[in-house]
């Protein structure tokens, strides 16, 4: 399907981060732009306020008449997470629409564009952020397609005026592999969605073929030690570019570039963490290659603000310090609690973490409970399943049991309420993939009054 012929799109799922971005994009193109999801959200919610419909029910009737009859100009976007007997995506199957999954329409719009895909299982959000703001920062431009709310833009896509796209690549069901990119950036390559890979040999493998799609003359930028053949980025190593002198100042880290032509002293990055400085290496490399100036680039990175959910300050004064993040694999709790610990040492640090998905606490079980264990006080919520059915023996419960922490417990929402409600904690932490994020509010407003 040619992008200028399509008039109109219906999203099976445009509550996700994905999907609600290329909702926008058509939006913006002046296409008439419907969808369904599960639940009402924030993020459906605001996609109404401009404009957009949206239906909560999974039955054809919900369909706008609009819709209801295939046309040569209408496209139906899915997402793999919807059920296979959801009624809606039958319906618009049986009648011969036009189907495509968010990946196979990012590839269409990509088509003919200067690509940058960003890649990894754990990074991609944030670094694809940090380049996007680069770009339009320093006035180079570009459109943006993440997988994040950009808190610089208070958006998770971008509408820029030149023919370069950069595109958050998302490794879970091969999706990647419908970009052929003109620069990627792989991140990280752990084992992850084992489910749809069964082993992380499978997972390389994927990746692999991801970086031999890159366009004849490509760069591929790759962080240190992951097994591909490209420009090395990290922080404190022999790579070819990287960082220096990294410290923390005033809440900021601070440090100098180096890529063998550029040297680039005193960057400060609001985003704690030496991940997350390993992440603006990696975006800076790209806009050099891209012809950007360094001071331009110094002034971007000073300039960026994060990303919705991605170590996100919620609360920061003397009494607490309350930080939300995104964090649902163990090395990802890793990267996050080490930064908590760097910017706030002496703390007592209690974390609440909601587990995503069964598969993935099943499979990461022992990994889980190590880096678990490593906090003051843990707090564990029940598992949030997303597209998954139950399995058997395996819950929260199975996951307490391993960590060996003592000051550990189970509880519901509502009993997290009531806990910090009635305990003063100086250092709290929330981190998980699932819908850990409607606490968010309850708890700045508890510890706002505390």
């Amino acid at each position: 399907m040619e992008l200028v012929n399509i008039n109109k799109v219906y999203f099976v799922g445009i509550g996700g981060i994905g999907m609600s971005a290329l909702a926008r994009y058509f939006a913006k193109r002046g296409c008439l732009v419907c969808g369904y999801d599960k639940t009402c959200t924030t993020l459906t919610s605001t996609l109404e306020q401009e404009g957009i419909t949206v239906t909560y029910s999974d039955e054809v009737s919900a369909i706008p008449t609009e819709f209801s009859v295939n046309a040569t100009d209408t496209l139906v976007v899915y997402t793999p997470a919807i059920p296979k007997n959801s009624n809606l995506l039958n319906y618009f199957k049986d009648h011969n629409f036009s189907l495509k999954k968010r990946s196979e329409v990012l590839g269409i719009i990509s088509q003919g564009m200067y690509c940058i895909a960003v890649a990894g299982t754990h990074g991609k959000t944030t670094t694809s952020s940090m380049l996007a703001h680069i770009l339009t920062d320093t006035g180079f431009d570009c459109t943006a397609f993440l997988g994040g709310i950009s808190t610089n833009y208070n958006s998770n896509v971008l509408f820029g005026k030149n023919n370069v796209v950069v595109i958050e690549a998302d490794e879970y069901d091969r999706s990647f592999l419908t970009l052929h990119p003109d620069v990627a950036i792989v991140t990280s390559m752990d084992a992850d969605h084992l489910d749809i890979y069964g082993d992380q040999s499978h997972l390389h493998e994927s990746f692999h073929l991801f970086v031999n799609q890159l366009k004849t003359d490509g760069k591929l930028f790759v962080k240190e030690g992951l097994p591909l053949d490209g420009i090395t980025y990290s922080a404190n190593s022999n790579s070819a570019i990287k960082a220096s002198n990294v410290h923390v100042k005033d809440g900021n880290f601070v440090f100098d570039f180096e890529d063998g032509y550029n040297k680039i002293s005193n960057l400060s990055l609001a985003m704690p963490g030496m991940h997350n400085v390993e992440n603006v290496v990696a975006a800076m490399g790209v806009a050099l290659s891209l012809g950007i100036h360094p001071e331009s680039i110094k002034k971007a990175v000073a300039s960026f603000k994060g990303v919705k959910r991605r170590f996100e300050k919620i609360v920061n004064t003397p009494l607490h310090v309350y930080i939300d993040d995104y964090a649902h694999h163990p090395e990802e709790l890793r990267a996050c609690f080490n930064a908590v610990r760097q910017l706030h040492p002496g703390k007592k640090l209690t974390a609440i973490f909601q587990p995503h998905l069964f598969t993935r606490t099943r499979d990461f079980a022992d990994d889980f409970a190590k880096v678990l264990s490593t906090v003051d006080e843990l707090i564990l919520l029940e598992i949030y399943p997303a597209r998954e059915l139950p399995i058997e023996g395996i819950n929260s419960q199975y996951l307490l049991d391993k960590i060996t922490l003592p000051n550990k417990k189970l509880l519901t929402k509502d009993e997290v309420l009531q806990y910090v409600q009635h305990h003063n904690l100086e250092l709290l932490l929330t981190v998980g993939a699932g819908d850990i994020d409607t606490l968010i509010q309850p708890l700045k407003n508890i510890l706002d009054h505390a």
